[in-house]
């Protein structure tokens, strides 16, 4: 039978390889837990298990050591009266790691001597772990420069375990177990090694810009061309900058797609607008507040019955000194909407006004004289704006003044100088002869005058 020359039989298509799997977390974990259990027999050997007598060894003569000389340490740091708040900080970071640092001594001057007396793989654990001692000596001393201490804490923790894992070979197999912790929605997928990836990204690059900005905000505070409220303004910015650019490095070195964020900050920006109205309008307004120059670190204001100095313009409040003492956190948008008296705003010239009286028969004008002169001799009181008294009317018990006069050191108080001036006032019409009258009432009984009822 003839075959149908059009009919051609096709060759088949290889089948297309199937995607590579990786073991799963379960195998991972397996695996990392035979091979830690290798190693802890391993150790049964014989010069692997003098190794680690030794090491028991070397630890209980360094805890030993460092008991002798941490109390010598100690009086000797109580010597240091002249060493700065920073420097003494760190010496006792030092003196905290007394023995670490004797055991680091004594582990290495051990490999020494056997490497030079036996084979070195007879001294290989011992280097081994004075290696990751060492390196977690390093890490401490190298989170000294993060002051937060939680925060502190969490980096020297995390570099521990890194360093640990680094000189055990095992970070590869350790990230591999954490790149298989992840949450998975649809096309969205964070694992937890992504996560701490970040954690540690941001911690560097928080605490650079941290360094930076108070570095960056020293040079500006020291700068006397720009004004108080510029240098405030300049040094939020540069923070702001400074964080917001390390948040964003960050996630563009882990991968983060940053477009995606795009509507993920037009909702934040939305609940911004709506759940955190007032936070939102308190940041606008400090910002508006260092911009118009209307209030600076050092002006006198008085806000309601809140009378003080503005130690620190912050970006949620503004921090206001009070004579007394008492240090009041007020809000931003109060200093916009509300009605605010700034003793010191373009100068601090303050003119201040005492009432007083005398009686009929004093001569006013030499009431008058009396008063200039006696505030003249108050110290606050300025010369070069005399004060100046005039009469203000006619009362039941007395003529009534008012005694103006300067001041420019709001700061220094205004009941007090009021004070010294109303106690200048007594002394002179004392001197004088000039009396203060008060009122004086005369009252007279009456008989009672009732009608009589005849028996």
């Amino acid at each position: 039978m003839e075959q149908d020359p059009a009919a051609e039989v096709k060759p088949e298509t290889p089948a297309e390889p199937a995607e590579a799997v990786g073991p799963s977390l379960t195998e991972q974990l397996w695996a990392l837990w035979e091979d830690g259990g290798d190693f802890v027999i391993s150790l049964g050997q014989t010069w692997r298990l003098y190794q680690v007598l030794i090491m028991l060894g070397l630890a209980v003569a360094a805890f030993v050591i460092s008991r002798l000389l941490v109390p010598r340490v100690e009086a000797w740091l109580r010597t240091r009266e002249g060493w700065s708040k920073r420097k003494l900080r760190f010496a006792i970071h030092l003196r905290n790691r007394i023995a670490m640092m004797t055991y680091i001594v004594l582990s290495w001057g051990t490999v020494s001597v056997m490497r030079e007396v036996t084979w070195p793989s007879r001294s290989y654990l011992i280097a081994l772990v004075a290696t990751m001692v060492t390196a977690w000596l390093l890490v401490g001393l190298a989170a000294f420069v993060i002051e937060n201490r939680p925060l502190r804490r969490i980096a020297m923790w995390g570099m521990w375990i890194y360093v640990t894992l680094y000189f055990l070979g095992i970070t590869e197999e350790t990230a591999s177990v954490l790149d298989n912790l992840a949450l998975e929605v649809g096309d969205f997928r964070v694992s937890l090694w992504t996560i701490l990836r970040v954690a540690v990204i941001l911690g560097i690059l928080f605490a650079l810009a941290r360094m930076l900005s108070r570095g960056s905000a020293a040079r500006i505070q020291d700068n006397e061309d720009i004004s108080p409220s510029m240098k405030v303004l300049a040094v939020k910015f540069l923070q702001m900058g400074l964080y917001g650019a390390a948040f964003f490095i960050a996630l563009k070195a882990v991968g983060v797609d940053l477009t995606g964020l795009a509507f993920l900050s037009g909702a934040i920006g939305l609940g911004l607008g709506f759940g955190l109205q007032k936070v939102v309008s308190n940041l606008v307004s400090g910002v508006i507040i260092l911009l118009d120059k209307s209030i600076k670190p050092g002006d006198v204001i008085s806000l309601g019955d809140t009378f003080g100095w503005i130690e620190q313009l912050g970006a949620r409040y503004v921090s206001v000194v009070t004579r007394d003492g008492r240090e009041y956190l007020i809000p931003n948008e109060d200093l916009i909407t509300g009605q605010v008296v700034n003793w010191s705003h373009t100068n601090a010239f303050v003119r201040l006004d005492i009432f007083f009286g005398t009686a009929y028969h004093d001569d006013p004008h030499q009431v008058r004289k009396i008063a200039i002169e006696a505030a003249h001799s108050v110290d606050r009181v300025l010369s070069f704006r005399p004060p100046v008294c005039h009469i203000v009317g006619f009362g039941d018990s007395s003529v009534d003044y008012i005694l103006r006069f300067w001041i420019d050191d709001p700061s220094g108080g205004l009941t007090n100088i009021r004070g010294n001036v109303y106690l200048a006032l007594w002394d002179a019409f004392n001197e004088n002869g000039i009396s203060i009258p008060f009122p004086q009432r005369e009252v007279r009984m009456l008989e009672d005058a009732g009608p009589k009822i005849d028996p």
